[in-house]
């Protein structure tokens, strides 16, 4: 009798779906796209999967790398069901999920639910791998540790240890990548007297030259080509509307970066401004350069459009698009088109935009001086 790979599965007593034999169904999901296309093949495949045995989490998880969302909401879902069964007969492959989150080149959200598993497994041991995930790749990682040294912080806060929670406030504050313990923290520490540059800890470009206002007339500027588009000329006026467009020099003090073309221009209707500014980066390298805008916008850098959104007023928020970009060593010019629309409505009078230069955990990109 021949011994197949199935039949030597079935004599060592092995399921027939171990972690080798599953690269064709995670492809399978990996496959599957939007409107259904892939779904009756990825149903069979997660059939398949969701037997293998618990050695094959990490196999799994790593099907989740580079995988688009609707793929990895299905490789997510079988790793929920194999983890079940694995912690109800308490085989959770707890080493190798270890070897499987220390691993920085797998995807941010297979990390994340890898440490859920973990912690699922082994609290104890969870809680000895969160100091070391304070500074990870991944900022979903980080808010764990950095709401432990909250906990911490305000434990020392309770038995009057004041320096011991300015330590921890500020070591939080160090990891700390999302807007909302960012916040947190800085109260924390303002209340003790500390100071907190909350500009330098985003990374917010604060100081911009400005030029306006041109025409938005029927909605018809975001997509009008006006002069700083073709070249930055910041000695030369243009034609603007009722009255001509000048650059001027702004600095913006509001700590989260806004950039507000009302205060030098007033309180203009149906126009485009611009606002351009210089980044000098050490290195070449990869970055995101992030803004949140509730009008409509463009964004260039070194002459290359990254992005454009022709919406307005349907709100703002820090980070609310992330461009992924190229940095070159030395000077990059930075261009913004942002424009206004006709409505007067007191909610539509805002004319800004906020703006920052990370690396894609959202940690600061320090400019060369």
């Amino acid at each position: 009798m021949k011994l197949t790979p199935a039949l030597l599965f079935a004599v060592a007593g092995l399921p027939l779906f171990a972690a080798e034999d599953l690269s064709k169904p995670i492809e399978a999901l990996r496959a599957v796209k939007k409107e259904g296309d892939g779904n009756e093949a990825a149903g069979k495949a997660w059939q398949q999967i969701v037997k293998a045995d618990a050695q094959s989490l990490p196999e799994v998880l790593k099907g989740m790398n580079g995988a688009n969302p609707l793929a990895e909401n299905w490789l997510r879902a079988a790793v929920g069901v194999i983890a079940d069964d694995a912690l109800k007969a308490k085989k959770m492959p707890v080493d190798s999920l270890v070897a499987f989150l220390k691993d920085t080149a797998n995807s941010p959200g297979a990390r994340v639910v890898a440490f859920d598993l973990i912690h699922r497994a082994d609290a104890k041991l969870a809680e000895d791998l969160t100091p070391t995930l304070l500074n990870d790749v991944s900022s979903d990682l980080r808010r764990h540790p950095v709401a432990k040294l909250i906990e911490a912080g305000d434990a020392a806060m309770e038995k009057k240890d004041k320096e011991a929670a300015i330590v921890a406030y500020q070591k939080g504050l160090g990891g700390a990548r999302d807007e909302d313990q960012i916040k947190t923290l800085a109260k924390k520490l303002r209340d003790l007297g500390q100071t907190v540059d909350l500009p330098s800890h985003f990374g917010f470009l604060m100081s911009w030259k400005m030029i306006a206002p041109f025409s938005n007339a029927d909605r018809s500027g975001f997509d009008t080509v006006y002069p700083p588009e073709n070249g930055l000329k910041f000695d030369a006026s243009y034609e603007g509307k009722g009255k001509d467009a000048k650059w001027v020099d702004f600095t913006s003090k509001d700590e989260y970066g806004k950039i507000d073309f009302n205060k030098p221009f007033g309180m203009e209707k149906s126009v485009v401004g611009y606002a351009a500014t210089d980044f000098l980066s050490t290195e070449d390298r990869a970055a995101e350069i992030r803004i949140g805008c509730k009008n409509g916008w463009k964004v260039w850098l070194n002459g290359e459009l990254l992005f454009a959104r022709d919406e307005y007023h349907r709100g703002a928020k820090l980070d609310q698009y992330k461009l992924p970009c190229q940095l070159k060593k030395g000077k990059n010019t930075i261009l913004v088109k942002c424009c206004q629309n006709e409505q007067t409505e007191q909610w539509t009078v805002e004319w800004e935009f906020q703006l920052r230069v990370c690396d894609a955990t959202g940690t600061a990109i320090v400019a060369a001086k």
